[in-house]
């Protein structure tokens, strides 16, 4: 196991790391780092969420700036404005000890387009953005991408799986001579493949973490039978046993979402929702109220969990399995991080014990039957 400093990163950096509680490499940051130090290199690094991404390519990101030249020169691009805000700080925060100002600016929808006009005014070397916003603001000449010598795709999947694959397209139709692009996924699907093809070079690096676990080995996976109309009351015996424990809880649709943080509400329960519907203004309360602990239990649809980085979660559970292979690994992915173990549990009814089996033989992982 390397230390940072093994690993390249200066004293000033290891401070600002310090800081955040992150002390030893992880996986990803072990891998990552020496490659890309100092280094002109395309990559491509297969990872899941939760495994210290934001470190791996952050830091080297930060080596790559001329803090003399106020231009663009870093792009990185992630599914959710929560994820956006997320990476943003942890620059922010890793460049607290430096000699230089290196200033990131965040963009993303659902804040007024103006304001961050106006911040792009002031010097900026650092963009962190999502697809669709920072579309809108190079086609108002709001942002200039040509100096961009590193471009980051983080949870490239994702973005691909909320439909942004036109915008993408179009982001990085431009500069694609001047940059490294560094593409971040936990899968690699047939679209993927496609972008690695079409704006990386042949040789790019691939650096692949737990090659054969697709979802994190810290968690343990679980299922619970029981019928339709029973649900309800085995969330409530679950959470009784757990009264210190937080979580998620997965729902299919937005309306069940709804419905069962109102029933989970009524029997007394710390819950919030989180779903498709909701302003912006009242998603980020509800996340500020999860994660400075107010809030102990949130519900949520599967599009709207993207953005939850929350240490110190125990458990989620799934109202329903998934549709998709994808989104068991991204839900079971918001437990278990930073190191930590966690437990993903299914409510299964009779006649899905298919589908238990098929998510094993998907992923390579095993359940195991618990009973309350």
């Amino acid at each position: 196991m390397s230390t940072f400093l093994e690993l390249g990163i200066s004293k000033e950096y290891i401070k600002g790391l310090n800081e955040l509680n992150i002390y030893k490499p992880t996986e990803i940051q072990e891998a990552a780092i020496p490659k890309l130090l100092g280094k002109q290199t395309d990559l491509i690094g297969l990872a899941q969420t939760g495994t210290g991404k934001t470190a791996a390519f952050g830091l080297p990101m930060l080596y790559t700036i001329d803090s003399k030249k106020a231009e663009v020169q870093g792009l990185i691009i992630a599914p959710t404005r929560e994820l956006v805000q997320q990476i943003q700080k942890q620059l922010f925060r890793f460049t607290k000890y430096i000699n230089e100002k290196i200033f990131v600016e965040g963009v993303y929808g659902g804040e007024r387009i103006e304001k961050q006009m106006n911040s792009l005014r002031r010097t900026t070397h650092i963009v962190v953005a999502t697809p669709g916003r920072l579309l809108d603001l190079i086609e108002k000449n709001a942002v200039d991408i040509s100096n961009v010598r590193t471009l980051i795709l983080d949870e490239a999947d994702e973005m691909l799986s909320m439909g942004f694959k036109e915008d993408l397209n179009k982001i990085l139709a431009y500069n694609t001579t001047k940059r490294n692009t560094w593409l971040f996924s936990a899968t690699m699907s047939d679209e993927i493949k496609k972008i690695v093809k079409t704006y990386m070079s042949e040789d790019a690096l691939k650096i692949e973490v737990n090659k054969n676990a697709l979802v994190n080995e810290s968690i343990s996976h679980h299922f619970i039978n029981t019928k339709i109309n029973e649900k309800l009351n085995v969330i409530k015996k679950l959470l009784k046993t757990r009264p210190h424990d937080r979580g998620v809880i997965f729902c299919r649709t937005k309306a069940g979402t709804q419905t069962l943080t109102k029933q989970l509400q009524e029997a007394g329960f710390s819950v919030g929702a989180l779903e498709g519907d909701m302003l912006q203004k009242e998603r980020d309360k509800v996340m500020r109220a999860f994660k400075n602990t107010k809030l102990q239990i949130l519900v949520s649809t599967d599009v709207s969990a993207r953005g939850i980085d929350v240490n110190n979660l125990a458990y989620v559970i799934h109202h329903q399995l998934p549709d998709f292979m994808d989104y068991y690994t991204h839900r079971s992915g918001r437990t278990a991080r930073a190191g930590k173990t966690g437990q993903s549990i299914a409510l299964i009814i009779p006649g899905e014990m298919s589908k238990v089996q098929e998510t094993e033989r998907a992923l390579g992982i095993k359940f195991r039957e618990f009973t309350i």
